[in-house]
């Protein structure tokens, strides 16, 4: 199945299952208060901690140093902010995930694991060699 038939038609439709159901159990105004409410609080805590990182990032220019975890932090922080924007409880999981620095460290580890493995990978399949020309020059 392609990966965008399910982004864009599978997660909205989840969602608009979730808010169905979930306002079905607790009232539609409380849904739609709770989704209010999930956005302030996620873009608040984007906020801050966008700032965090961009503090340390100048840190560590100043140590001259490469902020990579600093660079990488923040551009999740600004995907977690679009999907706290976004209503729906799905999207605000992912994005209070994206949010908490433990599980930003977990998620980079994993992909800088996985990086590495493949390039390993690569790398062994790799075979050097030399082209001998045998055929001499008329110049």
């Amino acid at each position: 199945m392609n990966p965008l038939f399910i982004i864009f038609i599978g997660i909205p439709a989840f969602e608009l299952f979730l808010l169905i159901k979930i306002g079905g159990q607790i009232g539609a105004l409380k849904t739609i208060s709770l989704i209010f409410l999930t956005a302030i609080i996620g873009i608040y805590f984007a906020k801050h901690q966008g700032i965090q990182a961009f503090k340390s990032g100048m840190i560590n220019l100043y140590q001259n140093k490469m902020p990579i975890y600093e660079i990488m932090s923040g551009a999740s922080i600004a995907i977690a902010a679009l999907l706290l924007i976004i209503p729906g409880f799905i999207t605000d999981f992912i994005g209070f995930l994206l949010l908490m620095p433990f599980t930003r460290k977990v998620l980079f580890a994993l992909t800088v694991k996985k990086r590495s493995s493949s390039k390993k990978e690569n790398a062994s399949k790799t075979i050097d060699g030399e082209i001998i020309d045998h055929k001499k020059d008329d110049v």
